[in-house]
């Protein structure tokens, strides 16, 4: 499955199905450009879970609505729900057993 670019208008449609990683992040964070090659990885091999990244220097409602203050930051959602969360930059395997308590 191909990684998705929401924004503030595609967010919700982009997360309210199935298990969603999102990824809040912005171009000018350096962690956030040291996970997006581990979110390239997972993309590819966990086929179950979508990827998705909203830049919040352009999508701040989003940001705002889930309380977002630190990047990167990773919601995990389950149908809609946020049901996860973790903040910085997190390894593959990390990220993997994350995802794996909500199958």
């Amino acid at each position: 499955m191909a990684i998705v670019n929401a924004s503030d208008q595609t967010f919700n449609t982009e997360t309210n199905e199935g298990l969603v990683l999102a990824d809040f992040w912005a171009p000018w964070c350096g962690p956030c450009k040291m996970i997006a090659p581990v979110l390239e990885e997972l993309d590819q091999e966990v086929e179950e879970v979508k990827v998705v990244k909203l830049d919040v220097d352009e999508n701040q409602e989003t940001a705002g609505k889930y309380g977002v203050m630190s990047i990167p930051t990773l919601l995990v959602f389950k149908d809609g729900q946020v049901v996860d969360q973790v903040v910085g930059f997190q390894p593959k395997e990390a990220l993997v057993e994350l995802l794996n308590k909500h199958k």
